[in-house]
């Protein structure tokens, strides 16, 4: 990844420039520099948000202390994942046990 040495915004590579969407800026390739890059085709299961409808939560640690909104219950599985920065609390997201309802809370 390259950031733009004017306005510190993310660079787009394009042919041998590198191209700021922000500010316009544009910089050489360095391509030697560019092969200690480390870049990935997905993310890993631990970068993950757990939010679309088959995500499995089952197995996960399980609260006691919240109530599912759709049914009432009382008990549900969770994950917690820093969503914001780092001084920032993380975010719990949660399924109810009973009727699958999914939910976040911020802390």
């Amino acid at each position: 990844m390259q950031f733009c040495p004017d306005c510190g915004s993310m660079m787009k590579a394009e042919d041998d420039r590198w191209v700021c969407g922000s500010c316009g800026e544009t910089t050489a390739r360095d391509r030697e520099a560019e092969s200690a890059f480390v870049s990935t085709e997905e993310q890993s299961g631990d970068e993950l948000i757990e939010t679309e409808e088959g995500a499995e939560f089952e197995g996960k640690p399980t609260a006691r202390d919240v109530t599912c909104e759709e049914c009432g219950a009382s008990e549900a599985w969770y994950t917690i994942k820093q969503t914001g920065s780092a001084d920032e609390p993380p975010t719990r997201f949660f399924k109810c046990k009973e009727c699958g309802y999914r939910w976040r809370e911020y802390n």
